[in-house]
């Protein structure tokens, strides 16, 4: 059965970022990289993934109404 999540892609990940992310179907119990994969995003562009807040990994589960936000690695100098 599908649901929706709240989708906030940051920094160079922003050219993933579809139209609905605001509420974006996704299927029950998906893993982040299965959302990945749907976003059409490489896993190396990701380097932080926070669920609801807390820090999250590829392999975490998404049931539906979290709020997901991905972060690219960031440099600096």
């Amino acid at each position: 059965m599908g649901t929706q999540i709240r989708l906030e892609l940051q920094a160079t990940l922003k050219r993933f970022l579809p139209a609905a992310h605001e509420y974006y179907p996704i299927e029950c119990g998906i893993h982040v990289r299965d959302l990945l994969e749907q976003l059409g995003i490489p896993e190396y562009e990701v380097n932080l993934v926070f669920i609801n807040g807390v820090p999250a990994n590829l392999v975490s589960t998404i049931e539906g109404g979290e709020r997901v936000v991905l972060y690219p690695p960031l440099g600096g100098g």
